[in-house]
Protein backbone atom coordinates (compact mmCIF):
# COMPACT_ATOMS: atom_id res chain seq x y z
CA UNK A 1 0.00 0.00 0.00
CA UNK A 2 1.10 3.67 -0.97
CA UNK A 3 2.96 5.01 2.31
CA UNK A 4 0.81 8.24 2.02
CA UNK A 5 -2.55 6.30 1.54
CA UNK A 6 -1.47 4.35 5.12
CA UNK A 7 -0.64 6.89 6.76
CA UNK A 8 -4.22 8.46 6.16
CA UNK A 9 -6.18 5.47 6.42
CA UNK A 10 -4.20 4.95 10.43
CA UNK A 11 -4.79 9.00 11.08
CA UNK A 12 -8.55 8.23 10.50
CA UNK A 13 -8.69 5.09 12.24
CA UNK A 14 -7.12 6.81 15.31
CA UNK A 15 -9.02 9.80 14.98
CA UNK A 16 -12.59 8.07 14.71
CA UNK A 17 -11.58 5.35 17.69
CA UNK A 18 -11.61 8.32 20.26
CA UNK A 19 -14.61 10.05 19.09
CA UNK A 20 -16.84 7.26 18.46
CA UNK A 21 -15.54 6.10 22.06
CA UNK A 22 -16.74 9.61 23.54
CA UNK A 23 -19.96 9.96 21.58
CA UNK A 24 -22.68 8.21 19.95
CA UNK A 25 -22.26 7.37 16.45
CA UNK A 26 -25.09 8.97 15.05
CA UNK A 27 -23.92 12.19 16.88
CA UNK A 28 -20.69 12.26 15.06
CA UNK A 29 -19.97 14.37 11.78
CA UNK A 30 -17.52 13.55 9.29
CA UNK A 31 -15.93 16.89 9.36
CA UNK A 32 -15.04 15.85 13.27
CA UNK A 33 -13.44 13.23 12.20
CA UNK A 34 -11.16 14.62 9.31
CA UNK A 35 -10.97 17.28 11.14
CA UNK A 36 -9.42 15.34 14.08
CA UNK A 37 -7.30 13.49 11.76
CA UNK A 38 -5.81 16.06 9.60
CA UNK A 39 -7.04 14.80 6.28
CA UNK A 40 -9.91 15.94 3.91
CA UNK A 41 -13.00 14.94 4.68
CA UNK A 42 -13.13 13.48 1.15
CA UNK A 43 -10.47 10.96 2.66
CA UNK A 44 -13.44 9.09 4.96
CA UNK A 45 -15.30 8.32 1.87
CA UNK A 46 -12.40 7.54 -0.37
CA UNK A 47 -11.01 4.87 1.67
CA UNK A 48 -14.38 3.86 3.80
CA UNK A 49 -17.12 4.74 1.91
CA UNK A 50 -18.89 6.52 4.62
CA UNK A 51 -18.80 7.30 8.09
CA UNK A 52 -20.89 4.00 8.81
CA UNK A 53 -17.73 2.33 7.20
CA UNK A 54 -15.18 4.03 8.83
CA UNK A 55 -17.06 3.18 12.50
CA UNK A 56 -17.78 -0.71 11.22
CA UNK A 57 -13.94 -0.36 10.68
CA UNK A 58 -12.85 0.44 14.16
CA UNK A 59 -15.37 -1.81 15.66
CA UNK A 60 -13.81 -4.73 13.93
CA UNK A 61 -10.22 -3.51 14.54
CA UNK A 62 -11.52 -3.58 18.42
CA UNK A 63 -13.45 -6.83 17.78
CA UNK A 64 -10.05 -8.28 16.64
CA UNK A 65 -7.33 -6.90 19.24
CA UNK A 66 -9.88 -8.28 21.90
CA UNK A 67 -10.20 -11.50 20.77
CA UNK A 68 -6.27 -11.24 20.70
CA UNK A 69 -6.06 -10.77 24.14
CA UNK A 70 -8.61 -13.33 24.92
CA UNK A 71 -6.72 -15.80 22.89
CA UNK A 72 -3.75 -15.31 24.94
CA UNK A 73 -6.05 -16.67 28.17
CA UNK A 74 -7.89 -19.86 26.75
CA UNK A 75 -4.43 -21.82 26.51
CA UNK A 76 -4.71 -25.63 26.14
CA UNK A 77 -1.90 -25.64 29.14
CA UNK A 78 -4.38 -23.71 31.48
CA UNK A 79 -7.24 -25.51 33.58
CA UNK A 80 -10.70 -24.12 33.55
CA UNK A 81 -10.32 -22.03 36.56
CA UNK A 82 -6.74 -20.82 35.48
CA UNK A 83 -8.34 -19.69 32.35
CA UNK A 84 -11.22 -17.68 34.16
CA UNK A 85 -8.37 -15.80 35.95
CA UNK A 86 -6.28 -15.50 32.89
CA UNK A 87 -8.99 -14.17 31.10
CA UNK A 88 -9.54 -11.13 33.83
CA UNK A 89 -6.03 -10.65 33.38
CA UNK A 90 -6.21 -10.14 29.93
CA UNK A 91 -9.40 -8.14 29.68
CA UNK A 92 -7.81 -5.66 31.84
CA UNK A 93 -4.39 -5.46 29.69
CA UNK A 94 -6.79 -4.93 26.98
CA UNK A 95 -8.58 -2.11 28.42
CA UNK A 96 -5.02 -0.83 29.69
CA UNK A 97 -3.84 -1.05 26.16
CA UNK A 98 -6.86 0.10 24.27
CA UNK A 99 -9.23 2.15 26.55
CA UNK A 100 -11.30 3.63 23.22
CA UNK A 101 -11.90 -0.33 21.94
CA UNK A 102 -13.07 -1.18 25.21
CA UNK A 103 -15.30 1.57 26.00
CA UNK A 104 -16.44 0.90 22.79
CA UNK A 105 -17.00 -2.42 22.97
CA UNK A 106 -18.21 -2.59 26.50
CA UNK A 107 -20.45 -0.10 26.75
CA UNK A 108 -21.64 0.68 23.18
CA UNK A 109 -24.02 3.62 21.63
CA UNK A 110 -27.93 2.66 20.63
CA UNK A 111 -27.10 1.39 16.53
CA UNK A 112 -29.45 4.53 16.17
CA UNK A 113 -32.53 4.13 13.24
CA UNK A 114 -29.91 3.00 10.28
CA UNK A 115 -29.87 -0.65 9.04
CA UNK A 116 -26.28 -0.72 8.83
CA UNK A 117 -26.15 0.55 12.87
CA UNK A 118 -28.45 -2.37 13.92
CA UNK A 119 -26.40 -4.86 12.22
CA UNK A 120 -22.74 -3.71 13.43
CA UNK A 121 -24.79 -3.69 16.87
CA UNK A 122 -25.67 -7.58 15.90
CA UNK A 123 -21.96 -8.08 14.82
CA UNK A 124 -21.04 -6.80 18.45
CA UNK A 125 -23.29 -9.00 20.27
CA UNK A 126 -22.62 -11.61 18.43
CA UNK A 127 -18.93 -10.98 19.44
CA UNK A 128 -19.12 -10.92 22.81
CA UNK A 129 -21.39 -13.78 22.92
CA UNK A 130 -18.21 -15.88 21.28
CA UNK A 131 -15.93 -14.78 23.66
CA UNK A 132 -18.09 -15.38 26.75
CA UNK A 133 -18.80 -18.88 25.32
CA UNK A 134 -15.20 -19.54 26.12
CA UNK A 135 -15.80 -19.45 29.40
CA UNK A 136 -19.03 -21.29 29.42
CA UNK A 137 -16.68 -24.48 27.79
CA UNK A 138 -13.91 -23.76 30.51
CA UNK A 139 -16.74 -24.05 33.31
CA UNK A 140 -18.25 -26.95 31.05
CA UNK A 141 -14.97 -28.76 31.02
CA UNK A 142 -15.01 -28.67 34.57
CA UNK A 143 -17.82 -30.38 35.65
CA UNK A 144 -17.50 -32.95 33.03
CA UNK A 145 -13.92 -33.58 34.67
CA UNK A 146 -15.96 -33.50 38.60
CA UNK A 147 -14.08 -30.35 39.67
CA UNK A 148 -16.48 -28.09 39.15
CA UNK A 149 -20.21 -28.00 41.02
CA UNK A 150 -23.32 -28.66 38.12
CA UNK A 151 -24.39 -24.58 37.06
CA UNK A 152 -25.82 -22.76 34.55
CA UNK A 153 -22.26 -21.48 32.76
CA UNK A 154 -24.05 -19.18 30.67
CA UNK A 155 -25.45 -17.64 33.95
CA UNK A 156 -22.02 -17.66 35.46
CA UNK A 157 -20.41 -16.51 32.27
CA UNK A 158 -22.78 -13.36 32.03
CA UNK A 159 -22.27 -12.74 35.40
CA UNK A 160 -18.42 -12.62 35.59
CA UNK A 161 -18.14 -10.50 32.02
CA UNK A 162 -20.49 -8.19 33.29
CA UNK A 163 -18.40 -7.49 36.96
CA UNK A 164 -15.32 -7.11 34.75
CA UNK A 165 -17.32 -4.70 32.75
CA UNK A 166 -18.01 -2.71 35.44
CA UNK A 167 -15.00 -3.31 37.77
CA UNK A 168 -12.90 -1.70 35.09
CA UNK A 169 -15.48 0.92 34.10
CA UNK A 170 -14.17 2.34 37.68
CA UNK A 171 -11.11 3.84 36.28
CA UNK A 172 -13.17 6.42 34.46
CA UNK A 173 -14.69 8.09 37.58
CA UNK A 174 -13.64 11.37 38.49
CA UNK A 175 -14.04 11.29 41.91
CA UNK A 176 -12.93 9.49 45.13
CA UNK A 177 -14.26 6.01 43.99
CA UNK A 178 -11.95 6.00 40.74
CA UNK A 179 -9.51 3.27 40.97
CA UNK A 180 -6.13 2.54 39.44
CA UNK A 181 -4.21 0.10 37.84
CA UNK A 182 -3.50 -1.82 40.67
CA UNK A 183 -6.72 -1.83 42.78
CA UNK A 184 -8.53 -2.76 39.16
CA UNK A 185 -6.51 -5.82 39.17
CA UNK A 186 -6.51 -6.94 42.27
CA UNK A 187 -10.79 -6.35 42.27
CA UNK A 188 -10.95 -8.22 39.17
CA UNK A 189 -8.92 -11.03 41.18
CA UNK A 190 -11.39 -10.69 43.96
CA UNK A 191 -14.31 -11.15 42.17
CA UNK A 192 -13.32 -13.98 39.53
CA UNK A 193 -11.95 -15.75 43.17
CA UNK A 194 -15.30 -15.45 45.27
CA UNK A 195 -16.64 -16.61 41.73
CA UNK A 196 -14.29 -19.48 41.25
CA UNK A 197 -14.61 -20.37 45.00
CA UNK A 198 -18.29 -20.95 45.10
CA UNK A 199 -18.14 -23.46 41.90
CA UNK A 200 -16.09 -25.67 43.27
CA UNK A 201 -17.03 -28.85 45.20
CA UNK A 202 -17.05 -28.43 48.96
CA UNK A 203 -16.34 -31.37 51.47
CA UNK A 204 -19.45 -32.31 53.51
Amino acid sequence: MDPRKRRTIDALMHAAREIFSEQPMDTVTVEQIAERAGVAVSSIYNHFGSKAGLHAAVVQCALDVDRHYMDNAYTADRGPLEQLYAAAEEYLQFYLSNPQYFRMLAFPSAPGRYAAGKDLSDRLARSVDEQNNRMVQALDRGIDEGHIRPIDPVEVATILWSAWNGIISLAWRPDRLRRDETELRQLLKTTTEIIANGLLFRDT
